[in-house]
């Protein structure tokens, strides 16, 4: 019984917050993070779902912004919350697209990009997952 429970309990830790609730996720693996990756409307939220020692925010940050963008296609202006559920502000044109169906594996390339004005963030060159 307490076995049953504590699989209850854990499967809460993993699934989306109520404004996106219904929507289909996307894995993405970002230099050692994986993130299940919701969209709506100009919202994104990333779930962190690997166990990692210690994370800090900045290069979490990074990660979940990246793998945001991969998934809308949309560039994204802020990342907000915590180490394991973050909200991003998307800036598209138009809506943000429904998610796209393939898992991603990206890997941290050392580069750093800069885009004016704003702040720099790690480049990722991304496989898709068979």
């Amino acid at each position: 019984m307490l076995v049953v429970l504590l699989l209850v309990l854990l499967t809460g830790c993993i699934s989306s917050t109520r404004h996106f609730r219904g929507v289909e996720a996307v894995r993405l693996q970002v230099d050692g993070s994986v993130f299940d990756i919701r969209l709506r409307g100009n919202l994104a939220e990333a779930i962190r779902v690997n166990p990692q020692y210690a994370p800090r925010m900045g290069p979490l940050r990074a990660r979940a912004g990246f793998a945001m963008a991969k998934v809308s296609g949309c560039k994204v202006t802020g990342v907000l919350g915590d180490q394991a559920l973050m909200t991003g502000i998307l800036d598209c044109q138009e809506a943000a697209p429904g998610a796209v169906t393939s898992w991603y594996d990206c890997g941290d390339v050392a580069d750093w990009l800069k885009e004016s004005g704003s702040a720099a963030y790690p480049k990722y060159e991304c496989s898709p997952l068979s």
